[in-house]
């Protein structure tokens, strides 16, 4: 392989040792969506990666959920989150494979890493028998738009935010 060339990550489920830089990258996660719009999205605190790392290891176990990670040489370079869910009416939905989280480092964008996580999660779900998967992206990643796009999401909700201290027009 040329010096320059880059291996492929492998996609595999993720495991308790991950969890540090799982934790990590969900931290990123948070900082991000809080720079696209800090009255929106929560603030990244100190406590956020062991949080973060604490929550998703509660879900390794579940047969109906997915942690998968993008292992680099043993270096975990981004991560997804998704669930098999029931109907939830407050979303107006039926069953659904729902994404939550996906993130790769951003040292390694570019390198196709976001979309070979996705293929792993959709096939998961594909595997648990789920008619749809759906998403939401902040307003702003416009880089994961195009990525969704391409994996052949449409466009179906569009979340409104109003901040209740400001006047009204």
């Amino acid at each position: 392989m040329p010096a320059d060339a880059q291996a492929v990550p492998i996609i595999r489920s993720a495991t308790p040792a991950d969890l540090p830089r799982v934790g990590r990258l969900g931290a990123l996660l948070v900082a991000e969506h809080y720079d696209f719009d800090p009255r929106r999205f929560l603030a990244a605190r100190p406590r956020t990666p062991s949080d973060y790392a604490s929550f998703l290891g509660a879900q390794l176990e579940d047969a109906d959920k997915a942690v998968l990670v993008a292992d680099d040489g043993g270096d975990v370079i981004g991560y997804a989150f998704a669930a098999v869910e029931g109907y939830d009416y407050m979303s107006l939905r039926g069953p659904a494979g729902v994404l939550h989280d996906v993130i790769v480092d951003p040292e390694h964008r570019g390198r196709g890493v976001g979309r070979l996580l996705l293929e792993a999660t959709l096939a998961f779900l594909r595997s648990r028998g789920v008619p749809r998967v759906v998403l939401s992206t902040a307003e702003r990643n416009e880089g994961a738009q195009r990525l969704f796009a391409r994996m052949g999401f449409r466009r179906t909700m569009i979340e409104m935010t109003r901040e209740l201290d400001e006047p009204e027009l």
